[in-house]
């Protein structure tokens, strides 16, 4: 660790230093501690998740590598972290929407709730964007039986609309002050998330959606939002546990 004066434990406690004055400078108003511990960066904060409302990381560290978008440290804690995980990308647009991705699941819901509750204390205004193709929406039955079990048109859409209205269920009675606007799309959802970030002061996702296998803690689309994203990401796991 090097004598008191220098070495690694010194060029820490400076690092904390910096970063509480910076803290303090952006919010005076907001109590700030500080910590340096010793361990591995995964393991300390995964552990110190455990009883956290929220982990932010930004999306590469010291260790990362040339053309590595995001660290394995943002990575791993979006897929094992015991609360909702912030990946700081890029410069957010501090006027910009709150954008949350739903994809219906009951994994998803978390991330919903956390979406309302960010809009609310921000006072921003909320996009709630659900996406679809005729390969991945759900197929009704017909409400005659003896029709073939097959689409009018337009009905696919109406039913993904549908599904979006549901997933948001209650959530604008707790919190009234929040203007939230629906929309579907048709097409692929990385890219529409991607996209709707450029404009975003912050990108809510699950970890996990509808074509999630079981075992996988991070699905492809929050990967790749985690990689791509023009705004900071919030990856919320639907099996949060705060104490």
């Amino acid at each position: 660790m090097g004598p008191p004066e220098g070495g690694l434990r010194n060029m820490a406690d400076g690092l904390v230093t910096e970063a509480v004055e910076r803290a303090r400078a952006v919010a005076p108003d907001i109590q700030v501690g500080h910590v340096v511990v010793t361990g591995e960066p995964l393991t300390v904060l995964e552990a110190q998740s455990r009883a956290a409302e929220l982990v932010v990381v930004g999306s590469r560290g010291m260790g990362g590598f040339v053309g590595l978008l995001v660290g394995s440290t943002a990575v791993h804690l979006a897929a094992h972290g015991r609360c909702p995980v912030l990946v700081v990308r890029e410069q957010p647009h501090a006027d910009g929407p709150i954008v949350l991705g739903v994809d219906g699941s009951a994994a998803g819901q978390k991330a919903v709730d956390f979406a309302f509750a960010e809009a609310a204390l921000r006072n921003a205004p909320l996009v709630a964007l659900h996406t679809w193709t005729t390969w991945n929406a759900p197929m009704p039955a017909p409400q005659d039986p003896s029709e073939p079990y097959a689409n009018p048109p337009g009905a696919l859409a109406e039913e993904e609309e549908r599904l979006l209205a549901e997933a948001l269920a209650g959530r604008q009675e707790r919190h009234p002050g929040v203007v939230v606007e629906h929309r579907v799309v048709h097409g692929g959802t990385r890219e529409a998330l991607i996209e709707a970030s450029r404009s975003a002061q912050l990108l809510v996702v699950g970890a996990r959606g509808r074509g999630g296998f079981a075992g996988l803690l991070l699905g492809s689309v929050s990967q790749a939002l985690l990689h791509h994203a023009h705004c900071p990401v919030a990856v919320v796991r639907g099996t949060t546990e705060r104490h």
